[in-house]
């Protein structure tokens, strides 16, 4: 019996500008809420109701809360390839081998091909991308003609998994 190697890879946002900018909005609403609600000071020259400033703080900590939750897991085995987008995605979709015409890893630039990170399409939707950070990715080309790009952190130690399962390809 022939064992194969896995590939298991879980990934969160880690973009230093994206948290500065949440826990800055997150502090600035605790700031006015202090001021406002409880110094009895209106937060701004042209303040929002009290109910207003807490319902965008309450979206703001949605949100925050929400970027804490993403992550993106990957796991490649002699099956296929599996990727996750917790919470959008709450089971694996699975790509098996034999749908799967091309696997490599490869280099790309999220901001211009497809607008950032996250759960998305390039600009004609004809490619799907899993990404929240970094620049490489698992290329996966299918026999449909549909193309996924599941980003990465470990592109070296993918492109041997692929090795050794005999799937890498360029």
């Amino acid at each position: 019996m022939k064992t194969y190697k896995t590939f298991t890879e879980t990934q969160r946002f880690g973009q230093w500008w994206i948290w500065l900018i949440l826990l800055g909005l997150n502090g600035l609403f605790i700031y006015g809420i202090i001021q406002q609600i409880i110094l009895g000071h209106p937060f701004g020259d042209k303040p929002m109701n009290d109910t207003g400033l807490f319902l965008v703080f309450g979206v703001l900590l949605l949100i925050t809360f929400l970027f804490v939750c993403v992550r993106l897991q990957t796991y490649i085995d002699e099956d296929g390839v599996y990727v996750r987008f917790f919470p959008f995605r709450l089971t694996y979709k699975r790509y098996a081998w034999a749908e799967i015409s091309k696997s490599y890893v490869k280099q790309y630039r999220p901001l211009l091909k497809f607008g950032g990170w996250g759960l998305r399409y390039n600009f004609s939707f004809s490619e799907k991308a899993y990404s929240v950070s970094g620049r490489n990715g698992l290329q996966l080309e299918l026999v449909s003609g549909k193309k996924v790009l599941i980003g990465t952190n470990k592109p070296e130690e993918l492109t041997e998994i692929l090795i050794s399962l005999g799937k890498q390809e360029n």
